[in-house]
């Protein structure tokens, strides 16, 4: 089937492929900065990155391809992928109209010196190496949000680029339901006691090559394909999608808690299969890839959660397991699925579990939009952060690596990211709703192939035809569903 047929359309997607070529270039190089390249590369590599950010900028906005797409906005008779193109190339050209070149030039060169002073912070737990680079990337990311322009709060500017129509006033509301819901579960699963047990797994140490040869077991009896994907090791896991036919994820190894490298291998593998399943039609085109954070978070926390956390899944993963790790055997599929549920507030977002995740993206909402609109100082942080988590999940970081240093986000430039964290597990709530009973039969089976095919038509294939919000209620019937996670996690918590 051709998906592009209006001439007008098929003429900007040609010329869009040298602005594609410079997005799979920076992808790349941005990939490689993260897992293998030498410390010392950083300074040429922010000046290379900053360069085509601003190269990027300049072809987008040439009056002869502006002028195209306005053209061919105004035409009747676009079909949907057509219409996309278009939506989203309007978006881009004017988020690149309202930036400076020298904004886009110094916040993409702040962030490739910002990542290598925070590996440097993290590995030494010192907020004191990083804070200058922080200072500097939220100031320009404040210049950014005056740039944009926006109608109630300036971090409203800094939401809607990582997820399209994202206000304030949305989140404010999602989370104030969600604290409530969450916080009464939460209170139930304690007074029960069945689900916060401690498991002596938690702190059994594991051999590094034993848990690499675990991750990429449990990769084959997900069917990921080593043609067109790898897995590799970063400090901060990670998924980089360059196009349909290269995606690649890392995983760290911490020598202990296996659950916390296999869960995060699982969870990359949920924003891989994604980019993978992008229709091949849309390729090297505006829409080729996914279509939001939000939309993307919601794969990655299916996967980890709906069919990672899951009896089923302890059943199916457990001979290999024991195969490779060997202490497992003494364990029953029971056992180990209370390992894997267990809730235990900690300091560490990645390794939170179901219940008080959301908690650890309120602290750092609430200190972004404060960071944001001046009310909260890059000084400050390191206490704050430490008040805060000691006040909404009841531990206080014992390092700054464990607490204000522990997330790669800041240090690639990106303010306005983490409520989409939230909007994701909504999301991977409303796909369980919807996928039905036979999920857990599909997956103590290995039977994958029909989950995978769900999440292909519902919403990989599509990559950014459809907005955010549209793609929900063309395939779910609603938009971002907080009672659909409210539903499931009360549920599976109901008895561990």
């Amino acid at each position: 089937m051709e998906v592009f047929r209006d001439p007008d359309i098929l003429e900007i997607l040609g010329r869009y492929r040298r602005l594609w070529a410079i997005s799979h270039a920076s992808a790349l190089m941005g990939w490689d900065t993260e897992t293998y390249m030498p410390p010392g590369g950083a300074e040429e590599r922010g000046v290379a990155q900053a360069e085509l950010a601003t190269l990027y900028q300049e072809l987008i906005l040439r009056e002869d391809f502006t002028s195209l797409v306005e053209r061919a906005a105004g035409k009747e008779g676009l079909n949907d992928y057509e219409r996309g193109v278009i939506r989203v190339l309007n978006r881009e050209i004017s988020i690149m109209r309202k930036l400076p070149p020298r904004l886009v030039y110094e916040l993409s060169r702040a962030a490739q010196e910002a990542f290598q002073a925070w590996r440097d912070a993290r590995a030494k737990s010192d907020f004191g190496l990083f804070r200058p680079h922080l200072e500097k990337i939220v100031k320009l990311n404040r210049e950014k949000a005056d740039a944009l322009g926006y109608e109630d709060h300036p971090y409203d500017a800094l939401l809607d680029l990582h997820e399209e129509g994202l206000r304030v006033k949305d989140v404010d509301g999602l989370f104030g339901y969600l604290g409530r819901e969450l916080r009464s579960i939460l209170e139930r699963v304690r007074s029960d006691g069945s689900c916060t047990r401690e498991s002596p797994l938690d702190s059994t140490k594991y051999d590094q090559s034993a848990m690499e040869r675990v991750n990429r077991r449990i990769l084959d009896m997900l069917n990921y394909p080593w043609d067109r994907a790898r897995l590799d090791v970063s400090p901060h896991p990670f998924t980089q999608g360059m196009g349909v036919g290269d995606v690649r994820i890392t995983t760290r190894y911490e020598g202990f808690d296996f659950k916390r490298s296999m869960f995060s291998t699982v969870h990359e593998f949920g924003h891989a299969l994604y980019e993978l399943q992008v229709d091949r039609d849309l390729r090297m085109t505006p829409i080729g890839g996914g279509v939001s954070l939000g939309i993307h978070e919601g794969q990655s926390r299916f996967w980890e959660n709906v069919v990672g956390r899951t009896r089923a899944f302890a059943e199916l993963v457990k001979p290999t397991l024991d195969n490779e790790l060997g202490f497992t055997r003494i364990y029953s599929p029971d056992e180990l699925y209370r390992y894997f549920v267990e809730v235990r507030p900690g300091t560490i977002r990645t390794e939170a579990d179901e219940l008080t995740y959301n908690l650890h993206i309120v602290l750092r909402y609430e200190i972004e939009k404060e960071l944001i609109t001046g009310g909260l100082s890059v000084d400050e942080l390191p206490e704050i952060w430490n008040a805060r988590s000691e006040e909404l999940l009841g531990v206080r970081p014992r390092n700054d690596a464990d607490g204000v240093l522990q997330d790669v986000h800041w240090s690639h430039g990106s303010l306005g990211y983490f409520p989409t964290y939230t909007l994701g597990n909504t999301v991977a709530a409303m796909m369980a709703s919807a996928y039905g009973g036979r999920l857990d039969e599909h997956v103590r089976f290995g039977n994958f192939e029909p989950v995978r095919g769900f999440l292909r038509e519902k919403v990989h294939r599509w990559g950014a035809t459809y907005a955010p919000k549209e793609l929900l209620r063309r395939h779910f019937g609603r938009e971002y569903d907080a009672e659909a996670l409210v539903s499931y996690l009360s549920s599976k918590y109901s008895a561990c």
